[in-house]
């Protein structure tokens, strides 16, 4: 694959970032792409390793070492061929993906791992410019129709799925419009709207009906869906957010770092009201001005951050509860695997302008008599046994006018559809799906609502992996089927 010696002979290449000065002023997406000649010799630089364990890196499965090839003897449209086969995505995974599949690169044993995210964003943009991503509706209908609730990664790729197998598809989304976290939850210096609508509109072009402001279990009876299809998908994302339940947590001034990243992703793309991820209007919260405090140190942490920048935050602190993760690899994170949170990096926007610190537990939100935000009351803690004990005497406080609770989330939210579907739930709260079968008959579940809070690019696998039970139970497809087998089968 590549050039027997590219590895050799060419060095890493990835997209790189306008300067802080110059992307902070706004939200537009600040990526540098590479040159042509340097995606070439990026491709050129997959080396004919044998085993490719950047497969197994990859939750989809992407036929890695092809694309590169592809790229390298200048033959764009097969690349692009080859990766649409196994990623329903990639203009987002090429965007926010943490890429495991360079973890797991046979390259990054040597040298630095080939920048196989940087291709993929190369590839799929490079297919809209050719024209080569068009709308292409399946022939024949099935007869079949489906319901998909939500319209997240994993919804959206199970519907691209169902679809291309001839069934219908209506996708259900309770917000005013379609792509759930990707919409609303991702700032758009990472992730431009216009990039998810692109998608949405190729699909709706391919026959996916979509409805908007349709909340299954509030607006839109549960009964139409169990009486209208033959088959639903749950696709509604883990959206209880986890809470930080200590003094003075009640009142303004402290958010769910959702409710603040969808408000100011409704405002950047001038939607009407200020809005949380729900869908439900409520007060504006802004950074502006303030000492802005994010409790949680994950991706959704580092989207607090850089939105609160480009606010004009007085200052940004980022804490993590949890001690500073090594700057390598360990014995608990060997090669192939993807290290994620427990090998220490910085995001872009942590590089924009805030500070870190680990080891931190918040013992009490401060207010001064009119109920305002002044503090956090905070103590370091001591994990060298393994688990973490107080410092005594090191209590401390943080300055802070908006706190943002940026910690994971605990599961879907029951009410409604989900109680009235009567579905079993694990011991996480989650829906319980079997090879993604519910406890109810022609009901399926799929991305976060099933595995829990993941990465996007697990939401897609899972939304793809869910399609191809739906269509197994609905008489089965041929096309779905193949697809993934082609893609076991160079895995």
């Amino acid at each position: 694959m590549g050039k027997e010696t590219g590895f050799k002979e060419f060095e890493r290449k990835a997209y790189g970032y306008k300067p802080v000065e110059e992307r902070i002023k706004g939200y537009a997406e600040f990526l540098v792409a590479p040159t042509e000649q340097e995606l070439k010799e990026q491709g050129g630089r997959c080396m004919n390793c044998g085993v490719p364990f950047c497969h197994n890196g990859c939750p989809l499965g992407n036929i890695i070492p092809d694309f590169n090839d592809y790229v390298w003897r200048d033959k764009w449209d097969k690349a692009y061929e080859s990766l649409r086969s196994t990623n329903n995505f990639p203009e987002i995974t090429g965007r926010i993906c943490p890429a495991p599949c360079e973890s797991a690169c046979v390259v990054g044993l040597i040298k630095p791992a080939v920048s196989i995210k940087a291709l993929e964003l190369a590839i799929v943009e490079r297919a809209w410019k050719d024209g080569i991503a068009v709308a292409k509706p399946p022939k024949e209908r099935t007869g079949k129709r489906v319901a998909v609730v939500g319209s997240g990664p994993a919804g959206l790729a199970a519907a691209d799925q169902l679809n291309r197998a001839g069934h219908s598809v209506v996708v259900f989304e309770r917000a005013e419009k379609v792509g759930g976290l990707t919409r609303y939850g991702i700032p758009d210096f990472k992730l431009p709207k216009d990039v998810v609508q692109r998608r949405v509109d190729l699909m709706a072009a391919e026959g996916v009906e979509f409805r908007t402001l349709a909340n299954v279990g509030v607006n839109v009876p549960v009964s139409e869906l169990r009486n209208g299809f033959d088959a639903i998908l749950l696709s509604g994302g883990a959206t209880s957010p986890r809470d930080l339940p200590i003094a003075g947590r009640e009142g303004s001034g402290v958010y769910p770092a959702m409710e603040f990243l969808s408000q100011s992703n409704h405002r950047v793309s001038k939607l009407e009201g200020v809005r949380n991820q729900r869908g439900e209007k409520i007060s504006e919260i802004l950074a502006t001005g303030k000492n802005v405090l994010v409790i949680g140190g994950g991706d959704t942490g580092s989207d607090c951050v850089g939105t609160s920048i480009r606010q004009g935050a007085k200052s940004v602190l980022q804490i993590e509860l949890l001690p500073k993760p090594p700057e390598g690899r360990t014995e608990k994170t060997p090669w192939p695997t993807h290290p994620g949170p427990a090998m220490f990096s910085t995001s872009s926007s942590q590089a924009e302008g805030c500070q870190r610190d680990w080891s931190i537990a918040s013992k009490e939100i401060l207010r001064d008599a009119s109920g305002n935000v002044t503090g956090v009351r905070a103590v370091r803690l001591d994990w060298s046994k393994g688990k973490p004990e107080e410092i005594a005497g090191s209590e401390w406080v943080i300055p802070a006018e908006l706190v943002l609770l940026a910690m994971g989330f605990l599961g879907p939210e029951s009410k409604g559809l989900l109680d009235e579907l009567g579905v079993e739930k694990d011991e996480r709260s989650n829906v319980k799906a079997t090879n993604y079968a519910t406890s109810v008959k022609g009901v399926f579940a799929a991305g976060d609502m099933r595995r829990g809070q993941s990465l996007v690019v697990w939401a897609i696998s899972e939304g793809r992996e869910a399609a191809r039970a739906i269509d197994t139970f609905l008489g089965g497809s041929r096309s779905l089927l193949a697809a993934k087998a082609s893609s076991l089968s160079q895995g």
